[in-house]
């Protein structure tokens, strides 16, 4: 990057800081260090935020890519890894795939939190709600975009669940001892990271009722109850449909049984190993995975 470009992007930096300290906000419960601020409508925290305003303004996806897009703990890991494995077959079968040495994060990453990791993939992955994602990245530009949704009181149980062993490992001085009601008036109220749930999942809904051929609405209920037809679907929106050869070979079945819950949280380098270097480090500011311990060591939990 020459000497200015350094510049503009330092000035669009602190562009974005100055666009942040303007906006209203409320204390996170979950946390006595962090604030929620509230953008367009939804409710972020600030290291988050700046990636998501910086993103509106400069990522454009790759033609004829998808975007996987999900609200936190949704089954945004499970979609991720169907969708690489789906793509990628015809390189690396099951028994090879790099879903077996790499996170799903890392193979799909998002792309507000990983723009040079992002750029020029053909399947990459979003947090942001359908109203705010960047004009490029909207479904009436072209761009595909699978959206999977789940349950609300699950997704409050699996955030409450997830944020309270976060916050004892991190000795966070917060609630850690928040009680299950607590959590879930505040959820309802959409005080979460990109929250209101319930706008967040309208936004897709909608888009997938005006743009069906774009926007492929996935509920993560149906995807455990009917996982093969679900899975057929996925690839046939996915561009990338499966034969009947490659249906009677159980290509399907090893997809399936290649990224199941159990498949995925009993691999080794869930269990011990590191999410890539540089830009997958934010991450862990949304609550989505993991986090880093002092000695650098990743702690899943609740990946799904």
């Amino acid at each position: 990057m020459s000497k200015t470009e350094q510049q503009k992007s330092t000035a669009a930096d602190e562009g974005i800081k100055q666009l942040v300290s303007t906006l209203p906000t409320k204390p996170d419960c979950n946390s006595t260090t962090n604030l929620l601020y509230q953008y367009q409508g939804f409710w972020y925290h600030q290291f988050y935020l700046e990636h998501l305003i910086a993103a509106q303004t400069h990522f454009t996806p790759e033609p004829n890519s998808t975007i996987l897009c999900s609200y936190p703990k949704t089954g945004t890991t499970w979609l991720k890894a169907l969708s690489f494995a789906i793509t990628t077959r015809t390189h690396y079968p099951p028994s090879q795939s790099p879903l077996l040495s790499r996170f799903p994060h890392d193979c799909v990453p998002f792309f507000e939190l990983a723009p040079s990791v992002a750029r020029n993939k053909l399947l990459v992955a979003t947090h942001i709600p359908y109203t705010s994602l960047p004009a490029a990245a909207a479904a009436a530009s072209g761009c595909k975009l699978a959206y999977i949704c789940r349950d609300p009181k699950d997704v409050v149980v699996s955030l409450w669940q997830f944020q309270r062993k976060q916050k004892k490992e991190d000795d966070d001085d917060g609630d850690a001892d928040m009680g299950i009601e607590e959590a879930f008036e505040q959820f309802c109220e959409g005080n979460s990271v990109a929250g209101p749930y319930w706008d967040h999942v309208l936004g897709y809904w909608r888009a997938s009722l005006e743009f069906p051929e774009r926007v492929l609405f996935v509920r993560y209920e149906e995807l455990k109850r009917e996982t093969e037809r679900c899975v057929k679907a996925l690839a046939d929106f996915l561009g990338c449909g499966f034969s009947l050869e490659e249906e009677k070979q159980g290509i399907v079945q090893g997809i399936i049984d290649l990224c199941s819950i159990e498949s995925l949280k009993g691999l080794d380098v869930t269990k011990n190993g590191r999410f890539a270097p540089t830009e997958s480090m934010p991450y862990t500011i949304l609550y989505i995975t993991a986090r880093f311990t002092g000695r650098g060591r990743l702690v899943i939990g609740g990946i799904f």
